[in-house]
């Protein structure tokens, strides 16, 4: 026979996890001894045992006093359902740690692979966080708004920035940011970039047009929103 803290003991729960199971029904309350304990038995404990381990696996209470009195046929069935929950919990969890990584690994929780890595290249470049920000919020609202133009933006734009002097105009405008605005090295600047936008176009400007109904957003974006500080590179409201 054991006591209840013996019985706690076993089990691994606490006396007062066992007096609420009591209270709620679950587990049958003894009558005192003539030394005015409660005395447990084996079968105490095995019920005590199946009780924990549904609890732990998130079964209601209310559940498992049904469980306790099913036959066996019911029972099993039960705890196949049960550790199906299960599975189905550890792999939502899994998908949240993966998430939790992403959050510390910077820009891969928001947006695609493709566009992450673009943003990565950029850092290597130096470009400025403040103007990965732009891009990174830019890529966001296109992907929401026309999920089929981002592929064809992202490939435009890793193949520009493979451009030496279109990569040159893009780190320029974006140091051009700090710039006074009687800075000498502005004209230029801006002699550079209308001499590139006026031998270069946009493969996206110049796309079949669609069919009447259907005008894909990213058809709104503008070739100057290639270069940083001439407009968002998400589409235009």
């Amino acid at each position: 026979m054991l006591t209840i803290g013996q019985l706690a003991d076993y089990a691994g729960v606490t006396i007062k996890a066992i007096r609420h199971y009591h209270e709620r029904g679950l587990l049958t309350e003894p009558d005192r001894d003539s030394s005015g304990y409660r005395r447990y038995t084996a079968e105490d404990a095995i019920t005590l045992v199946k009780i924990r381990t549904l609890a732990h696996a998130g079964v209601p209470l209310a559940r498992i006093r049904d469980l306790l009195d099913a036959d066996p046929e019911t029972l099993t069935a039960a705890i196949a359902e049960i550790d199906q929950d299960l599975e189905d919990r550890i792999a939502r969890l899994g998908r949240t740690r993966d998430q939790l990584a992403q959050l510390r690994g910077g820009d891969r929780l928001f947006v695609s692979p493709e566009v992450a890595d673009y943003l990565d290249d950029l850092r290597d470049l130096g470009v400025s966080e403040r103007q990965i920000h732009l891009e990174r919020d830019g890529w966001i609202l296109l992907q929401t708004a026309s999920p089929e133009d981002t592929s064809l933006w992202i490939a435009e734009k890793r193949e520009l920035m493979a451009d030496p002097e279109f990569r040159a105009l893009y780190l320029d405008h974006d140091a051009a940011y700090d710039w006074s605005p009687d800075d000498p090295r502005l004209l230029g600047l801006a002699d550079r970039t209308r001499h590139w936008f006026t031998n270069h176009h946009s493969r996206s400007e110049t796309r079949p047009r669609p069919e009447a109904g259907h005008r894909p957003v990213g058809r709104a974006i503008p070739a100057r929103s290639l270069i940083p500080g001439l407009g968002p590179p998400w589409p235009d409201s």
